[in-house]
């Protein structure tokens, strides 16, 4: 069984670890109907159109006010 002739550096093993840890921020785009940021392969939460369908119906401001 291999063993470690010396010992590794906490400076060594920390930089080895860094990159696996990390957090990477998620990638976000412009919705081509209204402009607002979205999530890719995720409908826009504004307009709720993906690949240029409408494929959530979305409930505006007026028309919520209008029902209560």
């Amino acid at each position: 069984m291999a063993v470690p002739k010396k010992k590794t550096s906490k400076a060594r093993r920390d930089r080895r670890r860094a990159n696996h840890d990390r957090i990477d921020q998620p990638t976000i785009s412009r919705c081509p109907e209204c402009g607002e940021p979205v999530v890719p392969h995720q409908a826009c939460s504004e307009c709720g159109v993906y690949r240029g369908r409408q494929v959530i119906e979305i409930l505006s401001d007026t028309t919520e006010a209008a029902e209560a």
